[in-house]
């Protein structure tokens, strides 16, 4: 397959939007070079209020009476709260119930037990709030796209003197960016550098505690505008002060190199050597029955991974992260009228945080992936798709390629439809 995609492509812009750099500045003191070289999954990094572009901290993102908002107002319901005490969760059945007539639903957040909890010291644990509140909608999305990796934004409010959790560390990198309040954090250098998901800390409990009881790598405290980049497997605990606190916590699904090595052995399945049966009464249990099957076995897998197809590998890295990631809301009512009235002024744009590829498909059709489909166009309408979704023309009557308004006008219809485009 040939690969049609602008320059910089495959599914991101050659250059950085500039609301994906501001969303990056607001979390790193330092430049984004710098932060790639010198911090990004190796050392954490400190950036104070004063050293960051925005004054006003993060507080237009979301504060505690946005908190007290979904709390109260939205019909909450599980897995977007958690509640936290003395280092457990609390049971989801304490705080959560039925909303009354028309909304019987057995899992929505009640007010007035999230109180109680609250009041007797319990931390609250808003999650995905990447989907819900629509400041942390927009900056999750820019800040994914500065970063070139999914991610998920959650919110916790501490009572004044609670630690919601013990000491642990996270199998992602975060950003922890503090909204209201202040928290002291205490850091420690890895018990298991790099760690991956399947590798959480409750496995190794006894050294965390261990090392927790160290000197810490990093002993700040955290006040309202300050952000805290941790890479994945750093231990730390934080504790609110004299009064309450709010922090956001953006936690980074990277891919490793684990992952290539999964989606390798997978492809692997194609290798006829590797899908052998061992011999007939092998004894597995047996390490000498198993030696010389496993040393074959080697050998196999490295011919075949010398043979390894990258597209391959990618393609498989695209459906398994591409999803991740969704671009932003469209409106359904105001795109079904932008089809209406669309004509050949009318002006569209890409959909912002879309990941696409246009690639040839076959001698007479192209192929436009999307993150959950892929769209079959005609291969004459190839220059003028690829002048939509590169931004190179927004007037669909300037359409290039095609031979005149009417299927111009087609072309467009299609790709506003597919929400792919939206109203400039």
């Amino acid at each position: 397959m040939t690969h049609l995609d602008p320059p910089g492509g495959h599914g991101r812009p050659a250059v950085p939007s500039a609301s994906a750099a501001a969303a990056l500045a607001r979390c790193v003191s330092v430049e984004p070079a710098k932060f790639a070289a010198a911090h990004w999954g190796h050392t954490p990094l400190l950036s104070r209020a004063a050293e960051l572009p925005d004054t006003a901290g993060f507080t237009d993102l979301f504060g505690p009476a946005d908190a007290d908002e979904l709390l109260s107002r939205r019909g909450l319901r599980t897995p977007f709260l958690r509640i936290a005490k003395d280092g457990q969760l609390v049971p989801a059945g304490r705080w959560t119930g039925g909303g009354g007539a028309g909304a019987e639903i057995g899992d929505q957040v009640l007010d007035e037990r999230v109180l109680e909890q609250y009041a007797s010291g319990a931390t609250l644990v808003l999650q995905g709030l990447h989907r819900i509140w629509p400041p942390l909608v927009d900056f999750a999305r820019d800040l994914g796209l500065a970063l070139n990796q999914p991610l998920q934004v959650n919110a916790y409010l501490t009572p004044a003197g609670s630690q919601g959790f013990a000491t642990h560390y996270d199998t992602h990198d975060v950003f922890v960016l503090q909204v209201d309040g202040r928290k002291h954090w205490r850091i420690h250098a890895p018990v298991l550098p790099d760690p991956l998901e399947k590798q959480a800390w409750g496995g190794r409990a006894d050294e965390v505690t261990a090392t927790a009881q160290g000197p810490a790598a990093l002993d700040v405290v955290l006040a309202p505008g300050d952000a805290l980049y941790l890479p994945r497997g750093w231990l730390h605990s934080a504790q609110a002060q004299e009064a309450s606190s709010l922090h956001l916590t953006v936690g980074i699904r990277a891919l490793t190199r684990y992952a290539l090595v999964e989606e390798l052995l997978t492809l692997a399945a194609e290798d006829q050597r590797l899908r052998a049966s061992l011999p007939f009464g092998t004894d597995v249990a047996d390490p000498d029955a198993i030696e010389p099957e496993l040393t074959e076995t080697v050998e196999a897998l490295r011919d075949w991974l010398l043979r390894a197809d990258p597209g391959a590998v990618a393609a498989r890295l695209r459906q398994r992260t591409w999803p991740a990631a969704r671009p932003a809301p469209i409106r359904p009512l105001a795109q079904a009228g932008a089809l209406a009235a669309l004509d050949a002024d009318s002006r569209l744009t890409l959909r912002p945080g879309l990941r696409w590829q246009l690639v040839a498909h076959g001698s007479d059709t192209v192929a436009l992936r999307l993150f959950d489909r892929t769209i079959t166009l005609p291969a004459d309408c190839e220059p003028a798709a690829r002048a939509l979704l590169t931004g190179a023309v927004t007037r669909v009557g300037d359409l290039p390629g095609l031979p005149d308004d009417a299927d111009r006008i087609t072309l467009a219809r299609r790709l506003l439809r597919e929400a792919v485009l939206v109203p400039a």
